[in-house]
């Protein structure tokens, strides 16, 4: 006897529901505490997973609020105290480490054995603790109290700026976000990249989202670094993204970059704004955000007793990591840098985890309500996963809270 069509439903119903994770969408998956994770899959085509998830939420910390006057030696900048104790803090200090380098090496074109560094910075450049700060939140109807500042000031004698560096460099594919604005004068680029050192600055790797102050409000330029070799500019590692009416990088957006195997992929809002799949970086890396100016060509030159602002209400990364430090020493002239590791040990980040025990319960910080809780969205078990589903939340549709 021939098997009916109510049979073959049937049968998959009872297929899906025996074998398959227990999965629904979105409004209705709970908000759970990191340690309910075995890994974190994104929501882009080609889903990625990873094994760890940090968020640091600058949106109500009033009580380090204090905007700090610029020091006006070169001297002083570097050697300034954190703003507040913050920035001394085990949760910051754990995953971020202040910088204080300078580029006096690299002013002139080449460094104290005469070889060509390829910047043809003219203004010392000086980074300093003082302008990294917590401010107040004086927006007309703000949705925060307090933001993170990273400036950069131009002196008479030098340029003081601001740069966080990721404490591990080994960082290998992540998912990297922000909420931001730009704001200030001329002349002064902001950044959030991933960066891995090399003694040859053709061999360094970065994915980089910079903005430059004298730009257009409009547009950002994405990068697969290296940009230019000996022979010029290389046109394929960068995507110069001018979104006129629907990107104001003076006004809050949420940034993110995700770094995967063989692309490197940037989003404004939950929209998908740029993909290279030229020179992806490929070996562990630090991560970078940065606000600076050296009155070379890339950055411009700016106006003295000018100011420029990266401010940041929140960061959000997803990534794997091998879970070792970053070498660099504080004083060390490395501009850029972080680091990823390998999600499950002795694999590179995959499509799917091969391994199911390793990543019986999964998250996801794009469908949650909540920015910076994720959601369990997957488990063995039906346990406490409404069966109910609805439409997928998009990062542009979650709420800011």
């Amino acid at each position: 006897m021939g098997k009916t069509p109510e049979y073959h439903r049937l049968w998959t119903i009872l297929t899906v529901l025996i074998f398959s994770p227990v999965s629904v969408l979105a409004q209705n998956y709970p908000l759970v505490p990191d340690s309910r994770c075995n890994c974190f899959r994104t929501n882009t085509t080609t889903s990625h997973y990873f094994k760890n998830h940090k968020f640091f939420d600058f949106r109500d910390l009033s009580q380090y609020a204090r905007v700090p006057a610029p020091i006006v030696t070169a001297e002083g900048s570097a050697a300034a105290p954190v703003t507040n104790a913050y920035f001394e803090g085990p949760a910051w200090t754990s995953t971020w480490s202040i910088q204080t380098w300078n580029n006096s090496a690299q002013l002139g074109g080449s460094d104290s054995d005469g070889a060509a560094t390829g910047s043809d910075a003219s203004v010392l450049m000086v980074n300093s603790a003082n302008n990294i700060y917590i401010q107040h939140n004086d927006d007309l109807n703000a949705k925060s109290n307090t933001y993170m500042v990273l400036r950069t000031v131009r002196h008479d004698s030098f340029q003081s700026a601001a740069e966080i560096d990721s404490v591990s460099a080994d960082y290998q594919y992540l998912s990297i976000r922000m909420l931001a604005r730009t704001r200030g004068a001329p002349g002064a680029i902001t950044a959030m990249f991933t960066y891995h050192r090399a003694d040859q600055q053709s061999q360094v790797q970065e994915s980089d989202l910079e903005i430059r102050t004298s730009d257009p409000k409009s547009a950002i330029h994405y990068t697969n670094q290296p940009s230019y070799n000996a022979s010029g500019a290389v046109p394929q590692a960068t995507r110069n993204v001018s979104r006129p009416g629907a990107l104001d990088w003076s006004q809050w957006h949420y940034h993110r970059m995700d770094w995967a195997p063989g692309s490197s992929s940037w989003f404004v809002d939950g929209q998908l704004v740029s993909s290279i799949q030229f020179q992806t970086p490929k070996d562990l890396s630090s991560v970078v955000f940065n606000a600076w100016s050296d009155g070379g060509t890339w950055s411009g030159n700016m106006s003295v007793n000018t100011t420029a602002e990266m401010q940041i209400q929140w960061i959000e990364l997803v990534y794997n990591n091998t879970d070792t430090t970053n070498t660099t020493s504080p004083g060390a002239p490395a501009r850029r840098g972080v680091t990823g590791f390998p999600a499950f040990p002795g694999q590179q980040l995959q499509n799917k985890p091969t391994n199911s025990s390793s990543c019986a319960n999964v998250c996801s910080i794009d469908q949650t309500s909540k920015v910076g809780t994720p959601v369990l969205i997957s488990q063995p078990q039906a346990a406490d996963i409404p069966s109910s589903a609805q439409a997928p939340r998009s990062p542009a549709a979650a709420k800011v809270l």
